[in-house]
């Protein structure tokens, strides 16, 4: 009997991301550092180079160090292939894909500091796990306690927390994943 025969590639979407950002960050490793600086983060830098627009997109590949990584992909593991299963591999794509540009795009108009990492990403997958059982247009009690807890703390932490976190980005990484239950709920007639 194979091995390999008892495993299955479950969740295409959510594996290539993780293995991507696995890959990003021991290369960022290999480098000191370097890659991620290039790459696998977005700060304000001329918009004349060609990497300015490819990191618009790869910062939520890039991670500071193992914590950060892990913390991030265990939760994009943990509600990534279930919502994979249930709405598509295209539209988590999507879902990854608007987040990273949106949570760039705001970070270099808002901040004056770089950003990188998934949290934008785990953040949204997480709301958008909490509308999943909407029906009939009616939100979830569930997913209301859920929004108020997440983005209550995440508005607190902004204030009263100095950190390197990027609050900002979680706030609407989360916003993104509920805008995004709400039309992939059939909100709007049909999915994206």
């Amino acid at each position: 009997m194979k091995i390999t025969s008892k495993f299955q590639f479950n969740s295409p979407t959510i594996l290539t991301f993780v293995i991507i950002s696995f890959v990003a960050f021991l290369l960022n490793m290999a480098t000191g550092g370097i890659s991620n600086g290039l790459v696998f983060s977005v700060y304000r830098s001329s918009m004349a180079s060609p990497l300015f627009y490819v990191r618009l997109i790869c910062h939520v590949f890039g991670h500071a160090n193992w914590s950060h990584f892990s913390g991030n992909m265990i939760f994009i593991l943990l509600v990534g292939p279930l919502l994979e299963e249930k709405y598509g591999s295209w539209n988590i794509a999507v879902i990854i894909f608007v987040t990273a540009l949106i949570t760039a795009i705001v970070n270099l108009i808002m901040s004056s500091s770089g950003l990188l990492g998934a949290s934008g990403v785990a953040f949204a997958l997480i709301l958008l796990s909490s509308i999943t059982s909407m029906k009939n247009g009616k939100i979830p009690i569930t997913f209301v306690i859920v929004a108020i807890i997440y983005i209550g703390g995440q508005f607190y932490s902004s204030i009263f927390v100095q950190d390197n976190i990027s609050n900002l980005t979680h706030m609407i990484g989360g916003i993104l994943g509920c805008v995004f239950g709400y039309v992939l709920n059939g909100n709007f007639g049909r999915k994206i």
